[in-house]
């Protein structure tokens, strides 16, 4: 059969418009698929997301709520340890009237979650201190042999940083200390436990009690109890943003409300918390059953129609448990809503989109293919500076082409202003800001230059330059050395080791710090005005210190503080005494053992405290420069020199340091120590005698 050619090209052309109305009908099926697709996928991600932060912020709840339950039980067992440690060291004794009230009333003010410390005698006495709310105090007394059936009470105001007496009372009362539970089985315990109180002097008043006995010598003094009322763990979860509707509950293992929200309850104000939800809280325990008492369980129950999110979390004090109930729509409500709005928009602009597609897809397809392939090589090629803008509706290829390489530009220029290198530094020591610290053992150097005082008066402003070249020969060396310099406080530096980064030989770091800041400094040329070299004094110490960011909510400050803090400031000063240069703790002496070389200076009570502190000059590092052997022999000598005089032998202590000055004319600790011996040995010391020097001054 023949074919007419004008008919086969009329069926080509017939074809080529069919093809072109495929392509737009699919471009417009495609549009609108992934319109649909679109939409499907942002209602399960903002479902999904939406219940996360439901989980998110109970998860915050919880963690807060545990925390403050941790704390509330550990400030208990801490109180109770503290006045229990006092009787046992008889440093208090049960009938001492104005000690025991001084002790129970500071670890009042001391414990902001306690609300009684009380004291119950065998035969039935009993003496309590007790809040009433933030700005009261009570003390009250109950004897039995005195004034059967009648307390006293003795009220104070607390003023800012102290008490005043109020007022004075006697008034009649049923109360019992015999009767009571947590008494009766502290009589008989051997350690304390926590108990379930309901009754007080002062009426019921639902609380938990730490008790158990007080033995000194062997004799059972009484019963020691630290209470806490639940109004203030309702006051606590007052605090809480539970969503704008949503309540948490502490509930115990039978579903009995613990506490709920009340910003008012203290010890004065029971809690009358809105427990409108709290069934729904129960419910989730019968759920729950055992599963919801040993571990977290989560649970969306319906009550009158609306659907809430409940979640059962145990907490550290036994048979407790935090109930948080969250409404639904309180989370999901305003979501729905707005994706609603967001399909409905995306659906009429997905149509107008599809349709513009349409007509755009017919009029590039009707391009001219060869020139299609043309522009395709050139970007197969990357050779996007030789695509050429066509008057047809093609011309976006270039227009592409140049903002991808604007953006090359771009990114080019962005490398110049912030280095790489820069921005990972500061990925690396970046420190979370956030108020609070961690206690860890650590080192601390103080370093001060020697008559400083007296520099900068001579000196006046030209101080600044030769202050700024010290600073900055110290500082290079903390650095180098692994160092966190914490602040400069006039010519003073104070740094540490050991943090952020953990460093297990962070003792030895910061006594090789030490030793090459005063090299550096004999170094570097610095002299005062009077061109005598820069002499400068520092004090190292190791030990348990609180390091985080302290400070206000205003301003923090990455440091650290505690007694082994103080205690490296004192030893700086020390050196002033001793006429040394680096005085090192006993704590890092030990930590840096066979890394350093040192010598025993002494046993001293630095300024604000009693006790001794060894303390051991750093005279230089194991693997650094060599030492002589008998270069260092003198060392030996005086601390045989110290032996002897520690054990009151004057004699052959005065001939040991004796030994040392042929050695070292002009050794400080030497000559302090002989002139001790040589006072000692005329006047023999009594038997109260310790070999600990006090130092007067910081």
């Amino acid at each position: 059969m023949k074919v007419d050619p004008e008919r086969r090209l009329r069926a080509i052309a017939g074809l080529t418009v069919s093809i072109r109305l495929a392509v737009s009908a699919l471009v417009l099926a495609a549009i609108l698929l992934t319109a649909a697709l679109s939409s499907l996928l942002w209602w399960r991600t903002a479902e999904a997301t939406s219940r996360q932060l439901a989980s998110t912020i109970n998860e915050q709840i919880v963690a807060a709520v545990r925390k403050e339950v941790s704390a509330i039980v550990d400030e208990a067992r801490a109180a109770h340890t503290a006045i229990r440690t006092l009787f046992l060291q008889n440093v208090l004794d049960t009938r001492e009237a104005d000690k025991r009230e001084f002790v129970f009333l500071s670890q009042l003010q001391s414990q902001a979650t306690i609300s009684w410390v009380a004291f119950g005698w065998p035969d039935g006495s009993f003496f309590a201190a007790h809040k009433l709310g933030d700005r009261r105090l009570e003390m009250m007394e109950i004897s039995l042999t005195d004034h059967a059936g009648q307390r006293r009470v003795d009220e104070y105001d607390v003023v800012p940083g102290d008490i005043e007496f109020a007022n004075r009372r006697f008034e009649p009362t049923s109360f019992r200390v015999a009767d009571q539970a947590w008494f009766k089985a502290g009589l008989d315990a051997d350690e304390p436990q926590w108990f379930r109180v309901t009754e007080h002097a002062t009426g019921e008043r639902p609380s938990i009690a730490f008790a158990g006995p007080i033995d000194v010598y062997q004799e059972r003094q009484g019963v020691l109890a630290v209470i806490i009322e639940y109004t203030r763990l309702a006051r606590f979860l007052s605090q809480l943003e539970v969503g704008r509707t949503g309540t948490a509950f502490i509930v115990d293992g039978s579903g009995e409300l613990v506490a709920a929200p009340d910003k008012d309850a203290d010890e004065l104000h029971p809690a009358r918390g809105d427990t409108t939800l709290l069934p729904l809280a129960r419910a989730a325990l019968d759920k729950a059953g055992e599963a919801g008492r040993k571990e977290a369980w989560r649970s969306r129950l319906i009550s009158g129609g609306a659907a809430y999110e409940v979640a059962l979390t145990p907490l550290p004090f036994p048979g407790w448990s935090l109930a948080t109930v969250i409404p639904e729509a309180e989370f999901l409500g305003p979501v729905e809503t707005t994706l609603r709005r967001l399909i409905f928009g995306l659906a009429i602009g997905a149509v107008l989109a599809a349709l513009a597609s349409a007509m755009l897809a017919r009029s590039v397809i009707a391009a001219p293919l060869s020139r299609v392939v043309g522009e395709l090589r050139h970007v197969e090629a990357f050779a996007l500076e030789q695509v050429r803008r066509h008057p047809s509706r093609l011309k976006e290829i270039a227009s592409l082409s140049g903002a991808i390489a604007e953006m090359a530009s771009g990114l080019s220029a962005f490398r110049k202003f912030i280095p790489a290198d820069l921005v990972r530094g500061l990925l690396r020591q970046g420190v979370e800001a956030r108020p609070g610290g961690t206690v860890q053992e650590l080192s601390v150097m103080f370093i001060d230059i020697a008559g400083f005082t007296g520099l900068s008066e001579r000196l006046g402003d030209r101080v600044v330059p030769l202050l700024s070249r010290y600073l900055d020969v110290t500082s290079e060396i903390i650095v180098a050395n692994g160092g966190t310099i914490d602040k400069f406080i006039g010519d003073a530096v104070m740094a540490f080791w050991g943090a952020p980064q953990p460093q297990d030989d962070h003792a030895a770091r910061c006594c090789r710090a030490a030793l090459a800041c005063r090299k550096a400094v004999a170094e570097s040329g610095l002299v005062d005005d009077l061109g005598q070299p820069l002499q400068i004094r520092i004090g190292i110490n190791s030990g348990r210190m609180l390091v985080g960011n302290i400070g206000s909510e205003l301003r923090l400050n990455y440091t650290v503080i505690g007694d082994a803090v103080n205690v490296a400031s004192r030893l700086e000063g020390a050196n002033k005494a001793y006429g040394t240069h680096i005085l090192i703790g006993e704590t890092t002496e030990r930590l840096a053992r066979g890394a350093v070389i040192t010598r025993e200076v002494d046993s001293i009570a630095v300024y604000g405290r009693e006790e001794g502190l060894l303390v051991h000059e750093l005279i230089g590092i194991v693997d650094g420069e060599a030492i002589d052997a008998e270069a260092i022999g003198w060392i030996a000598d005086y601390e045989r020199g110290l032996a002897a005089y520690r054990a009151r032998r004057f004699a052959a202590a005065l001939a040991d340091f004796e030994a040392v000055l042929k050695q070292r004319r002009h050794d400080r600790p030497a000559e302090l120590m002989r002139e001790r011996c040589r006072q000692l040995a005329s006047a023999a010391p009594d038997a109260d005698w310790r070999a600990v020097a006090a130092l007067a001054t910081k």
